[in-house]
């Protein structure tokens, strides 16, 4: 079988909004209607638990436009076992529909596309970002939990939970960690400040513009998080000030270190020889 990595498509449609048929079905494959009551939930499915508000809130929308996303079943005895997608047939039925649209796959169809779902998360040159969608599909659609997917991977379950996490950051910090301008560490020093989404801005603009190093990162969240006064390498207003005055294609390129007494140092980076003409230039204005 092919293996549908799904993964040459722009960044946007890499963000899981929910089981993509794609990665599932064959290309042509038919997607049948099933009767609700020829359908049985996975007693297996680690998601024992659903938010009653956002079941109703999905029931209303699927009595407007139906269910759009296929459920994936699998034959049961004389019935159809969820695969997934039990909230769209547990929302359906609030909605009282009569069927549902589905793709049915047998064990053994389903356990060679796991199997490639697997072999897709190991490849070398997935970037974090990439991992992190690739495990959430694998979670998803097969109804496993954190645990099984390390035990499949050969990776500490922290290790997955926290790649997941990635998909957490508000969506500038995505872009620039797609980008390569912030670092996976730059990333969890980030995260840490979930709690307080315009801080996590201001963390992302100072990695950027001030070219912080992960650790200065941490510690700057670190304060954040404790009330604490900015330390360290974390530059004073009147500084930030002045280095907003450079224009925009030279300001991520310089970056100020600022010690207590106000003393420091400034470095600049360049890729390129017109990198450093366009420096030098602004420097003599």
């Amino acid at each position: 079988m092919a293996k549908n990595t799904g993964l040459g498509r722009g960044f946007d449609s890499l963000i899981p909004k929910g089981m993509e048929v794609k990665d599932i079905a064959v290309p042509g494959e038919t997607i049948r209607k099933i009767d609700l009551n020829k359908i049985v939930a996975n007693p297996d499915q680690p998601r024992k638990t659903f938010d009653e508000s956002s079941l109703k809130e999905l029931a209303q929308s699927i009595k407007k436009h139906g269910v759009i996303q296929p459920l994936v079943l699998t034959p049961y005895k004389d019935k159809y076992r969820i695969v997934a997608g039990e909230r769209r047939f547990r929302a359906a039925q609030i909605a009282g529909s009569q069927n549902v649209p589905a793709v049915i796959r047998n064990h053994e169809e389903l356990e060679e596309i796991e199997i490639a779902l697997v072999e897709n998360v190991q490849r070398v040159d997935l970037s974090p970002l990439e991992q992190a969608v690739s495990i959430v599909r694998l979670r998803d659609q097969f109804s496993l939990t954190t645990k099984d997917i390390a035990q499949k991977l050969g990776k500490a379950e922290t290790t997955i939970s926290n790649i997941i996490r990635l998909l957490n950051l508000p969506k500038e910090a995505i872009e620039a960690l797609q980008k390569n301008e912030i670092s996976e560490g730059h990333a969890r020093a980030i995260l840490s400040l979930k709690t307080d989404e315009k801080e996590q801005k201001v963390l992302l603009s100072k990695i950027i513009t001030q070219n912080l190093s992960v650790r200065e990162a941490e510690a700057y969240a670190k304060t954040v998080k404790s009330g604490g006064k900015k330390q360290g390498n974390v530059n004073s207003k009147q500084t930030q000030n002045l280095l907003n005055r450079l224009s925009k294609n030279i300001r991520p390129l310089v970056s100020v270190k600022e010690k207590d007494d106000k003393s420091g140092s400034i470095t600049i980076k360049y890729k390129t020889q017109k990198d450093l003409e366009n420096i030098l230039k602004n420097i003599d204005h």
